[in-house]
């Protein structure tokens, strides 16, 4: 998607459907098959580039490497691209620097965690969960929120507060003083196993703006559940993309080594010529026939 209308196509969507689902993405091709299956947006995510790269989600993948990804992506879609900044990459100097970067690369909406740079993934058994002063945070979003030349582009402010263990009432205190920083939505995460503290949470939200979740630990948690409490703007199903590669790649590659041969494995893997397809061969064959000379 082309960076000039990309923040009000998101929110257009978010207007009209209420909630949107976005998938994660790592790479071009990723995005296409989610576009392609029906998502309505992308969250071009940390963790999973982290893991295209065989690192862990710690801070170790440069801006530099994130934002020629998501510049690839959007070149690739017509749907709107979410950006996982992480920590925004240092302080608010830096948070400022790298959205307008990100924002002309064309992503549509910043997500920004109240999290210490170098982060560590939330999700990581007994890993590092420091968070910044809630008033260095806010300056933080200020500083987002000023660098950004469209004012639709989202600037998004993601509490880390549940995941730190610090509770309902510290999380609640973070969201709205974010909300009065001037975030245009609160992605709040959990990684108990249970939904039951994202529910609570989001049944004590009384703020004016909208919420975003990501409910990886608790599979259980359908959008119909989530849709009937009517303050989630955004779902985001944040690492089956690469979850699903990996478990992919390790069948094939097992049974062709358990098989002695690859001729088993050739009706379970997509056919060369969907991988045409999806490279666009054809239209450069089509280049090809008109300009070659």
């Amino acid at each position: 998607m082309h960076t000039e209308g990309a923040g009000a196509a998101l929110r257009a969507r978010l207007a009209e459907r209420g909630t949107v689902q976005a998938m994660a993405t790592h790479s071009p091709l990723s995005a296409v098959l989610a576009e392609e299956a029906g998502f309505e947006a992308l969250w071009a995510s940390g963790f999973e580039l982290s893991a295209l790269y065989g690192l862990p989600d710690a801070s170790l993948i440069t801006m530099s490497d994130h934002l020629d990804m998501l510049r690839a992506i959007t070149g690739r879609v017509g749907i709107p691209v979410i950006a996982d900044l992480d920590t925004g990459w240092g302080n608010a100097v830096n948070a400022a620097h790298v959205v307008a970067q990100y924002e002309r690369a064309g992503a549509a909406a910043v997500v920004i965690e109240d999290k210490v740079f170098p982060k560590v993934s939330s999700l990581t058994p007994d890993g590092r969960q420091e968070l910044l002063r809630v008033e260095e945070f806010q300056g933080k979003l200020q500083a987002a929120l000023a660098a950004r030349n469209d004012a639709d582009l989202l600037v998004i402010a993601r509490t880390e507060a549940l995941i730190a263990g610090l509770g309902q009432a510290e999380a609640m205190r973070r969201a709205h003083a974010y909300e009065a920083a001037g975030a245009d939505m609160l992605l709040v995460y959990s990684k108990s196993r249970s939904p039951a503290e994202i529910e609570a949470f989001v049944a004590g939200w009384d703020g004016g703006v909208p919420l975003a979740i990501v409910p990886t630990s608790y599979p259980e948690l359908t959008l119909e559940r989530i849709c009937a409490w009517g303050k989630v703007g955004l779902v985001i199903w944040g690492n089956h993309a690469i979850r699903a590669a990996v478990d992919g790649m390790q069948t094939a590659f097992a049974r062709i080594l358990n098989e002695g041969g690859i001729a088993g494995v050739e009706t379970a893997i997509a056919p060369v010529g969907e991988i045409f397809r999806l490279q666009g061969v054809e239209s450069m064959k089509e280049i090809e026939d008109k300009f070659l000379k």
